[in-house]
């Protein structure tokens, strides 16, 4: 049902009258369908990602909630290029978003991207995250400090670049993140696949590039040839899953923007 229908038969329904409180509290932030969602949870945002594609082609965002974490009013949607979409965040989220590009829905009526496709067959990823190579932006809200922590990954390779980035500064350092580098180009012929660059991880299951087995340390699992690749490109993203102390960040209380394809490098 339509958002704004359901909060009309709210408002209108006599025998819902005594469970409404009386005066009718205020809105203290945006009346879009997302947020109503919240308000019927008993959930109110903490923040707000506002999404934007400034890719030359439509792009799918896929948004994942971590484990014990809220869920989103949406888990992914369509953006048409320079269009722009803002997502209610509510405290504590943490997870991870990408873009998913060149979709379509098969005779099958299922849904498919040919990269960072979740699986679900349906443009909804419902819970799945993303097929590598993705390019990720993740994040943890109200986390140690009350600060929140996010940044752009390329552990599981790189399909767009993006950037994210807090649009007010508080505390915490507040700094821009991401990849604006167009990578597919300059891709390691050994990580290439018909348009994404896979991580070496995924290219070889080599524990020495995951970081698993007996290199599941910091002291174990040091930066390869390839993470390196990903480094020296994009020197604020992560790049192997040690790479914390130069591509994580942190900011509080505020709100977000995530760009798909940031200028200069729309593509």
């Amino acid at each position: 049902m339509d958002p704004h229908l359901l909060l009309f038969l709210l408002l209108s329904t006599s025998s819902l009258s005594g469970f409404l409180p009386s005066p009718l509290p205020k809105f203290p932030f945006s009346r879009g369908p997302s947020n109503l969602l919240f308000i019927f949870a008993g959930i109110e945002p903490a923040a707000t990602f506002k999404l934007t594609n400034l890719c030359r082609q439509t792009i799918w965002p896929g948004l994942l909630s971590g484990a014990n974490t809220a869920q989103l009013p949406t888990t992914g949607f369509a953006l048409r290029p320079g269009k722009s979409r803002t997502i209610p965040i509510p405290a504590g989220w943490s997870g991870r978003i990408w873009g998913r590009t060149l979709c379509s829905t098969g005779a099958d009526g299922k849904f498919t991207c040919l990269t960072a496709d979740c699986g679900s067959g349906k443009i909804e990823c419902g819970g799945s995250g993303a097929k590598p190579p993705a390019t990720l932006v993740e994040f943890t809200l109200n986390g140690a400090d009350g600060l929140d922590f996010y940044d752009v990954s390329l552990v599981d390779g790189y399909n767009l670049p993006m950037l994210a980035f807090p649009q007010k500064v508080t505390r915490g350092g507040c700094g821009a993140t991401g990849c604006l580098i167009d990578l597919n180009g300059a891709c390691p012929k050994e990580l290439k696949v018909v348009a994404p660059c896979m991580s070496a991880c995924e290219a070889f299951g080599d524990p020495r590039f995951c970081c698993a087995g007996e290199y599941s340390t910091p002291e174990t699992c040091s930066p390869s040839v390839y993470s390196l690749f990903f480094k020296y490109a994009c020197t604020r993203s992560y790049s192997y899953a040690y790479d914390d102390k130069t591509s994580t960040y942190t900011c509080a209380n505020t709100d977000y923007t995530i760009v798909f394809c940031p200028r200069p490098y729309t593509r």
